[in-house]
């Protein structure tokens, strides 16, 4: 199974527009796929009739709703927390704590799926922390997930890109890919990219515009550059 993680630039930069597109495509060019949110914050709480199902995050809805694979919501999203915080500050406020080892048996029971390719998308940027004395690329080191990042196409994005790329590759991780999301239009925007470009070292996979769905977004990505 291949595996990648999905991590931002900052928050809010168009993780789940890529995480999708990418779930998308790897369906389309025939492969089983699945997404993952292993932590989400922003949750509400469901119920069918009378009875609460439990915590539901969107993203983690939008990435299953295009997966070719189905899989339980438990396993596509073992950490759900109701506020729209960070979600260690969330998990402490419902007194929680989330545990390396928790995550660790998740991607473990993932890979006894019948799954080509799996996207796990993050939360936040990428130095998240998890709790007080991990943050979630302690546990991405572990498995030794490539790692594809998506850049917000915006003010400041050059400085948050290269130290991004920074902390992944001092992590010792291989970054396979970026994606730059731009849905909207920016001043300098062709200058970004190319400067981008020239010191991101991984391939431009695509750059996503403002689409209406998941297919769309595809449509703008190569994902056979990740072959490389």
């Amino acid at each position: 199974m291949r595996q990648y993680f999905i991590t931002g630039t900052d928050t809010d930069v168009g993780k789940t527009v890529a995480s999708t597109a990418l779930v998308n495509a790897f369906a389309a060019s025939g492969s089983k796929v699945a997404g993952h949110k292993p932590i989400s914050a922003g949750c509400e709480l469901v119920s069918i009739g009378d009875q609460a199902v439990g915590l539901r995050n969107e993203d983690a809805q939008l990435l299953m709703a295009q997966a070719n694979v189905e899989l339980p919501y438990d396993v596509v999203n073992p950490y759900a927390f109701k506020e729209p915080i960070a979600p260690h500050i969330a998990a402490l406020r419902t007194q929680h704590e989330i545990q390396m080892s928790v995550l660790l048996e998740n991607y473990a029971d993932l890979a006894n799926y019948d799954l080509d390719v799996l996207i796990s998308e993050g939360a936040g940027g990428w130095m998240l922390p998890i709790n007080g004395r991990h943050t979630l690329p302690d546990v991405i080191k572990q498995l030794d997930i490539d790692i594809i990042m998506v850049v917000g196409m915006r003010l400041g994005c050059l400085n948050h890109a290269l130290l991004t790329q920074q902390a992944i590759l001092l992590s010792g991780l291989n970054i396979a890919g970026w994606i730059a999301n731009a849905p909207e239009t920016q001043p300098f925007f062709d200058e970004n990219l190319a400067t981008l470009t020239a010191r991101i070292t991984a391939p431009l996979l695509g750059v996503i515009p403002h689409v209406q769905d998941a297919t769309s977004a595809a449509s703008h990505l190569d994902i056979s550059l990740l072959n490389q």
